[in-house]
């Protein structure tokens, strides 16, 4: 069975003609792919896919621009296969992803979503090691030299500590990840909004550590832009309150206090505040130090 591939499309050609690249010179033919262009206004993307003779590739243009939440929600309802991945349109399929993740769903069926190994790259292309990153893999994450199956208060109460996962990495199956939806109102945090959800239903998440994703890293993406002005922040303490109450009808009391602490979250703000005063932004400061030391 292919591995259905979506790319919702919004951003710089030159990065989306090399994620499409990526999945084009991928190591097994095993997969579909399909482009949904979310009316970006430049149209080099829709000449380019134009131009590839591949059977397995689809592009599809939307007349006008949904936003980012409601083109996840179209990269869903078009799903065909049973396992489902929606990539980043800057982000590199190493050769081995599709071999990793469809083996790994041949082995683990049962698993709603899978986190294979990551490698972090910046603008340039060039591997890096950011504070961020380095927590999460090292820190955060859950320790596996193999397929590992976690799942219920447990995984619950980790995600809750530190997000350690890298969303456009991850492969769903297709029928769980319909059984949930997308939160409005979360657009920084939707990604692991929607994890949550699933593991709160009692879904199982594999986490397969073969390196087989380059997940780019940007300076100044949209969440690292709102983070400098601490504006990311409010929608982080109005998720985790959303999770606690979850937690709470699930019985899952450790996972309830893990999000009302929202440790790495307040962590991550603690780290920003140097920069924040340095810039002499004091509303910023006033953010930051609010959700670090906060309620």
């Amino acid at each position: 069975m292919p591995l259905d591939i979506f790319i919702p499309y919004w951003g710089d050609p030159g990065y989306m003609k090399e994620t499409v690249r990526s999945v084009l010179n991928q190591d097994s033919g095993d997969w579909l792919l399909t482009v949904v262009d979310d009316a970006y206004p430049d149209h080099e993307i829709q000449r380019y896919m134009a131009n590839l003779d591949d059977p397995r590739v689809k592009y599809i243009r939307k007349e006008q621009n949904a936003g980012i939440t409601e083109n996840y929600r179209t990269c869903v309802s078009l799903a065909t296969e049973d396992v489902m991945v929606i990539l980043g349109c800057d982000d590199i399929l190493l050769p081995n992803y599709v071999t990793t993740i469809n083996r790994a769903h041949d082995k683990f069926p049962e698993a709603a979503i899978i986190q294979p190994g990551v490698q972090v790259i910046n603008e340039k292309g060039a591997m890096v090691r950011t504070l961020v990153d380095s927590t999460k893999q090292n820190i955060v994450r859950p320790r596996s030299r193999g397929p590992r199956l976690l799942s219920g208060e447990q995984l619950a109460t980790n995600l809750m500590h530190g997000d350690w996962l890298y969303w456009p990495s991850l492969a769903f199956r297709t029928d769980k990840i319909r059984d949930v939806d997308f939160r409005s109102g979360f657009p920084i945090i939707q990604d692991l909004a929607l994890v949550m959800d699933m593991v709160y239903r009692g879904d199982p998440l594999l986490l397969e550590p073969t390196v087989c994703f380059s997940y780019r890293r940007h300076s100044e993406s949209a969440s690292s832009t709102k983070l400098v002005d601490g504006s990311r922040f409010a929608g982080e303490r109005d998720y985790f309150a959303v999770s606690a109450e979850q937690a709470i009808l699930n019985g899952w009391t450790k996972a309830s206090r893990a999000a009302k602490l929202r440790l790495t979250s307040r962590a991550h703000a603690l780290a920003l505040l140097p920069k924040a005063l340095a810039s002499k932004n004091y509303p910023a400061v006033k953010v930051l130090l609010s959700h670090t030391f906060g309620n």
